[in-house]
């Protein structure tokens, strides 16, 4: 079992821009029309801001106010699918026999948002990128409770997914929209305490309507717990006095 503090956090979806929206949100949770909007992101230098995908304005857009100027903290990006746009256009470009850009390809990989985000913020320390099954969320949450455990003051943990090119319906079928949702953690916070635990899982996963981040988001709102089963494992969330 892992305990913390979930000192702050943000989320982004479109069309939900603060919180008086999530709150609405949280009585009522449904599925958001993903209309292709992105965050500006204008905090960000033009110059840098251009190179940033979709996926990664809204990635900086959530984490940014998480970690002051003048800190230096752990970072851990999950999504399951990463950049998916970004690589169906180079195999769209592959089948077409045209020229694959070095860049593009760079800014494909699944480290390549953690990688910017060091350097738009001049951070030094650890870096994690995660890509899992539907419980990658959690897998993030342990790995930002290791560091935390190694002594690190707090962690910030992004996880995101943008919703994929539409040759991917049937494949990808837990992205219903686009949304990020970013957590600034601690072991010793003044925010809420939550704890993680996980045990065997015997029963069939039910089919969510949201994502499970999101699922996370809404149980934030209210203080109650969270159970999120996934083929052999279930994960328990406990907010702690």
């Amino acid at each position: 079992m892992m305990e913390f503090a979930v000192d702050a956090w943000r989320a982004w979806a479109p069309g939900m821009e603060d919180d008086t929206a999530w709150a609405a949100w949280c009585a009522a949770p449904h599925a958001i029309v993903d209309n292709g909007e992105q965050p500006a992101c204008e905090f960000v230098p033009p110059m840098q801001r251009r190179r940033l995908s979709r996926l990664a304005r809204i990635v900086m857009h959530a984490a940014w106010p998480l970690c002051g100027d003048d800190e230096q903290l752990p970072f851990v990006f999950a999504s399951r699918h990463g950049e998916t746009t970004r690589t169906f256009a180079m195999l769209d470009e592959i089948g077409r026999n045209a020229p694959l850009s070095p860049t593009q390809f760079g800014l494909s990989v699944h480290n390549a948002i953690a990688g910017q985000w060091s350097i738009l913020r001049g951070q030094r320390g650890e870096s994690v990128a995660i890509a899992g099954e539907a419980d990658t969320f959690e897998h993030a949450i342990v790995e930002a409770a290791a560091l935390l455990g190694d002594g690190l003051p707090a962690a910030i943990v992004v996880v995101a997914e943008e919703r994929p090119a539409p040759a991917y319906d049937g494949h990808i079928d837990d992205v219903p929209f686009s949304y990020a949702l970013a957590l600034r953690l601690s072991l010793a916070g003044n925010g809420p305490r939550w704890r993680l635990s996980l045990a065997a899982n015997d029963g069939a996963a039910p089919v969510a309507g949201v994502p499970h981040a999101l699922r996370f988001v809404r149980a934030l709102h209210d203080g109650a717990p969270l159970d999120h089963p996934w083929k052999t494992r279930r994960w328990h969330w406990q907010p702690s006095a």
